[in-house]
């Protein structure tokens, strides 16, 4: 556990890609197969469930630092994370000085407890406690409630193990997507490349656009590129190998159980294929809105009811694999011809997503104008030369997405954050007026810089009108210009209305709070065909 509370500090205090390289590599060279196994794991995403409530673990940290149950809750509120609460609670508790392997901490006390009862949990955690020194107690309590994150991109893992392995990172980004089994022959399986690609459900590292930064006649010649609409809706890749079928989406879950139809047809399939494409909620005239894509998602079954409400398709829009053979590296237009042959006679809920043909920029301007009404968030821009990259560079794909949907909100309550911002009011709720009353409209967390945060955390200090716990609700003074994607009719909702990734986009200072907009001006913002 001392070396990997090493490589997270390590990790955490640099913003240099080659230090946080160096950190990886050292650490992957010498650590023993099965600690770099769980590593990984962690590294890239996943997490162990627990299921601890929360009040739990205040009430046994209380009583593991013989303090009373509402000074660690004032605590818990002064820091503003727990994880680190609980260790710096924990820190003031004797140690016995030895350093347990990670794979060890893991498998005897971190997996039991997704089984365990209160008391054998109780059990495995003061005893984790007592054990640990304070750095690897904070990496401690981040994997017993879910929290573990580092600033490092799965690229420069790939990239680290790579270099440890001597292949190319493109190779390793292969050898490590869907990773799901931490166990020590399985990590030597991918440092030593045991298993062929078409070898099981193993997807292929996605690649990635960028959004489109100056004009799009920059790019070049018009004809050079491939014109798709971006679809709203989930990334995925659909495999079918040695008579199998799985679901990938791009978090590298598996999502057979909420499109059951899309497995079912895909079944029918050659076999040794690998289609890239979106997940999308969808009637016969077209995509439907996100919200409806929601309600199938986290779900192992779906029942014919829902299957009814909610009809769905993979769009395909590459593709990676065919006859077992891969066609990462052909161009576009081949790949393209490719595919649409192999979807010809497709069910339809196997769909190919079409090209949006355009003669030069300025026409692909125009149709990109009523992306909106079409349902979609604008344009995909694709070299037809361009090879099938690893994660995000420049140069081949281009997301040309429409600008958000913007509106001008009060603030009104502020949370404290968690993580570097535990302590500043950070975390908002706005409003917009509905006659002489603010109704709330949505909650937004990112688009200050910090100089701005702290600039508002003072605000909320000084006009304070109410205390909820950790909410506070304050005077109505402060405008921010909200940004988002799109909008719909929620019964849930106050207000009526739900956004879609709210963020700040502004501080208007300039505008004083009885000049924000009115909720009948949002839900003029509805698409016409919402209730």
């Amino acid at each position: 556990m001392r070396a990997f509370a090493e490589l997270y500090r390590r990790l955490d205090a640099s913003n240099r890609t080659n230090e946080k390289v160096a950190a990886l590599r050292a650490y992957f060279s010498q650590a023993p197969d099965a600690d770099a196994a769980w590593t990984l794991y962690f590294l890239t995403g996943n997490k162990v469930r627990t299921s601890i409530r929360t009040r739990l673990l205040r009430e046994w940290i209380a009583e593991l630092a013989e303090l009373p149950l509402w000074l660690v809750e004032e605590c818990y509120e002064t820091v503003g994370d727990l994880a680190e609460t609980l260790s710096l609670l924990a820190s003031g508790v004797s140690k016995d000085g030895t350093d347990q392997p990670l794979h060890q901490l893991v498998e005897e006390r971190l997996l039991p407890l997704r089984e365990a009862d209160d008391t054998q949990r109780h059990a495995l955690l003061l005893g984790a406690w007592k054990a640990l020194n304070a750095p690897q107690c904070f990496l401690w309590n981040k994997l017993i409630t879910g929290g573990f994150r580092v600033g490092v991109a799965r690229t420069l893992v790939a990239r680290a193990l790579a270099e440890v392995a001597g292949v190319e990172t493109a190779t390793m980004s292969h050898r490590i997507m869907g990773y799901s089994s931490p166990d020590a022959a399985t990590y030597r399986q991918i440092l030593e490349g045991g298993a062929s690609a078409d070898d099981g459900p193993r997807p292929y590292p996605f690649f990635l656009a960028n959004p489109v930064e100056a004009d799009p006649a920059s790019l070049g010649d018009a004809s050079d590129w491939q014109a798709e609409w971006k679809w709203d809706g989930i990334r995925a890749q659909l495999i079918k190998r040695n008579g199998a079928l799985w679901l990938w989406s791009r978090g590298e879950e598996l999502v057979h159980g909420a499109f059951p139809e899309i497995v079912e047809d895909g079944a029918g399939l050659p076999d040794g294929v690998v289609l890239d494409g979106e997940l999308l909620a969808w009637r016969e005239e077209g995509p439907l809105p996100f919200a409806e894509l929601q309600r199938r998602l986290n779900r192992k079954s779906i029942g014919p009811t829902l299957r009814k409400q909610v009809p769905v398709c993979f769009l395909a829009f590459d593709l990676l694999e065919q006859k077992s053979a891969d066609r990462r590296n052909e161009p576009l237009h081949v790949r393209r011809a490719a595919l649409e042959a192999l979807l010809e006679n497709a069910p339809a809920t196997l769909r190919l997503s079409p090209t949006v043909p355009f003669a030069d920029w300025p026409t692909l301007a125009d149709l990109r104008s009523a992306s909106r009404q079409r349902g979609v968030e604008g344009l995909m821009l694709k070299r037809l030369a361009s090879p099938y990259r690893v994660g995000r560079p420049k140069g081949d794909w281009w997301k040309w997405k429409i600008d958000p949907l913007t509106i001008d909100a009060v603030l009104t309550y502020a949370q404290r954050g968690h993580g570097r911002r535990a302590g500043l009011y950070s975390d908002y709720t706005f409003g917009v007026w509905a006659g002489a009353e603010l109704v709330t409209l949505a909650k937004a967390y990112s688009g200050l810089s910090d100089a701005e945060i702290r600039e508002v955390d003072r605000f909320v200090r000084q006009h304070t009108l109410e205390r909820y716990g950790p909410v506070r609700r304050v005077t109505p003074a402060l405008v921010f210009e909200l940004a988002f994607e799109g909008i719909r009719a929620s019964p849930r909702h106050k207000a009526g209305v739900a956004l879609r990734f709210p963020r700040m986009q502004r501080w208007r200072k300039d505008k004083p709070a009885d000049q924000a907009n009115t909720l009948e001006q949002v839900k003029a913002l509805l698409p016409p065909q919402a209730p």
